[in-house]
C-alpha cells in the first residue's frame, strides 16, 4: 500500500493552542503565547486533562492507495470521518494490468487462492466484454480486489483510531495502514500524536483477557 499525507490544518499545534487558550482566557492569545515553547506545553497538558475536543479543530488528509475492498469496508466503520473512494461503477478493472488485488500473508503460496483471483477476473472480463454494465459486473470482484481513496480526519478521531487499529490484535491489513498513517502524523505534529498506539500505551491493555501480551512499540 501507498499511504501519503497530501494535507492537513496549517499548524496544527498552534491551531490546537489557540483553541485551548481561548477556553479559559478572557482575550485571544498573543504570538508570544502560541510561540511553540508556550504552545507545545499547553497541548500536552490539555491533552492529559482529557479535553480532547479542542483536537478536532486540527483535520489531516490521506491518500490511500493500494488496500483491499476488505481494508476500506473496516476503515469506514470511522464514521467520523470523510472518504471520497475509487467507484467501481465508473472505473473498469484490468486484471491483466498488473497485480489487481491483494494477498494475505497466511495465502502467499496458496494456488488455490491465486487461481480464485484469476478466475474471477477472467469472469469480471467476460462479462463486461459481453456488455455487463460495471456496475454489475463488480458483483463477480471480491473482497480482495484493490481500491483507493482520500480520507480526512480529525486528529481526535485519528487518536481514537490508532488506539484501536494500532493494536497488534488488529487484522493485518488495517493495522499496517494504521501505522503508516501514525508515523506520517507524527512527523507533521509530533506534539498532538505522542504516545498514540493502542491502549497499552497508556496504560494496562484493554482486551483483557484477550490482550496479546506483547509489548508494542512507541517511538
Amino acid at each position: 500500500m501507498t499511504v501519503t499525507l497530501i494535507s492537513h490544518t496549517t499548524d496544527p499545534i498552534r491551531t490546537v493552542a489557540r483553541a485551548c487558550w481561548i477556553c479559559t482566557h478572557a482575550s485571544w492569545p498573543t504570538d508570544a503565547d502560541l510561540h511553540p515553547d508556550r504552545s507545545g506545553p499547553l497541548v500536552r497538558r490539555v491533552i492529559a486533562s482529557g479535553h480532547h475536543s479542542v483536537l478536532e479543530h486540527a483535520s489531516f488528509s490521506f491518500s490511500i492507495d493500494g488496500i483491499s475492498r476488505a481494508c476500506s469496508h473496516q476503515l469506514v466503520r470511522h464514521r467520523l470521518a470523510s472518504y471520497s473512494q475509487q467507484s467501481q461503477r465508473y472505473v473498469t478493472l484490468d486484471p491483466d494490468a498488473g497485480e489487481w488485488y491483494i494477498t494475505p500473508p497466511n495465502l502467499e503460496r496458496n494456488a488455490d487462492y491465486h487461481n480464485a483471483m484469476r478466475k474471477a477476473g477472467h469472469e469480471y472480463q467476460q462479462a463486461i466484454a459481453a456488455g455487463v454494465p460495471a456496475e454489475d459486473a463488480r458483483f463477480l470482484l471480491p473482497n480482495a480486489a484493490k481500491t483507493r481513496l482520500v480520507l480526512t480526519m480529525n486528529a481526535r478521531e485519528l487518536r481514537h483510531f490508532f488506539s484501536l487499529r494500532c493494536c497488534n490484535r488488529a487484522q493485518w491489513e488495517i493495522r499496517e495502514l494504521a501505522m503508516e498513517m501514525l508515523d506520517l502524523c507524527r512527523l507533521a505534529a509530533p506534539v498532538l500524536f505522542e504516545h498514540c498506539g493502542p491502549g497499552c500505551v497508556a496504560g494496562e491493555c484493554p482486551e483483557g483477557a484477550k490482550s496479546c501480551g506483547k509489548p508494542w512499540r512507541d517511538d
